[in-house]
């Protein structure tokens, strides 16, 4: 731990307990309204207008803590359908210069906003049938959209060569490939990692960003969420994964193999340090963004954050995605830290490419402690602390992260331009 005697750097308030645990009701009201207005995570090509309706039917049900996900996932299906059926009926308009602009114009929003609400009926994980369904409505909705943008972003279903120990056998990402890249015009490429609740379908925000100066993109779920083959219970499955994704990779003639940077959102931090450790010789250089390594599994930490800054159960949450059923959690309070932690299996001491570690100080879901103890261990590693902020310490963080990747690829980026190139104003 961070601070002096034997405590986390945010001690003080863990035994505070976050107004919106209470409702469903509360949540939307101090946390979500005001990021689905700004179109703030989670809830990017979103409408308010979309969301509004659907708030005031499952606050009328009273749904809270511990939520029925089904019931929960159910309320977000009928606006998603609508949105849906608006979007086919833009797209099939009729010819194709008119169809293709009026999806850019209609459809793109309403496909985009379609995939917005089933992402939130599925959050922050599957866990019943009904969000499954959520799931699986979100990514084609928003293969729909991607797939006719300016920059077209495709699904890929990659071999996975590595598999063992009962991983599935395909990797399944998101890919953007510059139409000008090919063997003699290489580009740079960005891989992300999504996060706990964040899948590919949303981190697909950051597509038009990277692809306006002309890199390519790959994002993939790590281990236990979305679509990811791995064993989540295996902390070597992920290992096993990256391998097979870098074996894809290396065959895509148009991929500049020396220019690779890897971005981890949240959890998907975790799993970039992890990468850096493991693939230093696949990436120029890792981002770990709000993740964490070691005490984001103590017991007393996730007792306390289960009711701190996480929009829902995070303990819960977090044993699933490490592959402990629902009435396991004291088993994974038992086992994680010595089965997951960078620290104690000593993942951080290995030789590792440059890896850059940034967070908000004041974090109440993955302790800033985490990343003390990264920087005391292995070779030398870079950090920015945002002071004061929660989790991810957005927006400070992102224009560090960008500038950094920006130097490390050689890439002639503006953070506000690259900024500029995010923005999402439903019209319709």
């Amino acid at each position: 731990m961070a601070a002096p005697g034997n405590k986390y750097f945010i001690q003080d308030k863990l035994s505070q307990r976050a107004p919106h645990h209470e409702s469903f009701a509360k949540l939307w009201e101090t946390q979500w309204k005001p990021a689905c207005e700004k179109g703030l995570y989670p809830f990017m090509f979103s409408s308010i207008a979309d969301f509004q309706p659907i708030v005031d039917d499952i606050s009328a049900k009273g749904l809270k803590r511990p939520y029925d996900w089904d019931q929960y996932a159910e309320c977000f299906f009928p606006k998603g359908e609508e949105l849906v059926a608006r979007a086919k009926q833009a797209e099939d308009e009729g010819n194709k210069e008119k169809a293709y602009e009026l999806y850019m114009c209609v459809a793109t929003s309403l496909t985009r906003r379609a995939s917005a609400i089933y992402r939130i009926g599925r959050f922050p994980m599957p866990r019943s049938p009904k969000q499954w369904t959520a799931w699986e409505r979100s990514k084609s909705a928003a293969l729909k959209g991607l797939g006719l943008h300016k920059y077209p972003m495709v699904g890929v279903s990659i071999p996975h060569v590595h598999a063992a120990n009962g991983d599935g056998p395909e990797l399944q990402v998101f890919y953007h490939l510059p139409a000008s890249a090919s063997a003699s015009n290489k580009v740079p490429l960005i891989v992300v990692f999504t996060g706990l609740d964040g899948y590919r379908t949303e981190l697909a925000v950051w597509k038009n960003g990277w692809a306006s100066l002309g890199c390519a993109m790959v994002i993939i779920e790590i281990p236990g969420t979305g679509d990811n083959p791995g064993v989540p219970s295996d902390p070597e499955s992920a290992d096993r994964v990256w391998s097979s994704l870098f074996d894809w990779v290396a065959q895509q003639e148009g991929i500049d193999q020396n220019r690779i940077a890897n971005w981890g959102f949240s959890t998907g931090g975790y799993c970039s340090i992890r990468l850096a450790h493991t693939h230093p010789d696949k990436v120029k250089g890792a981002v770990c963004l709000g993740g964490g390594a070691h005490h984001m599994f103590d017991k007393e930490w996730l007792e306390a954050a289960n009711y701190l800054e996480y929009p829902f159960d995070l303990p819960y949450t977090l044993s699933r995605r490490h592959g402990y059923a629902e009435n396991e959690l004291d088993k994974f309070y038992k086992e994680a830290r010595d089965k997951f932690s960078l620290i104690s299996t000593g993942i951080v001491d290995r030789p590792s490419t440059r890896l850059l570690l940034i967070n908000g100080t004041d974090d109440e879901i993955f302790p800033i402690d985490d990343y003390i103890l990264c920087l005391q261990r292995g070779g030398p590693k870079e950090a920015r602390f945002v002071k004061g902020a929660k989790h991810m310490g957005e927006p400070e963080s992102v224009s560090v992260i960008l500038q950094w990747i920006f130097k490390i690829l050689d890439l002639p980026g503006d953070v506000g331009q690259f900024m500029s190139n995010l923005a999402f104003d439903p019209k319709y």
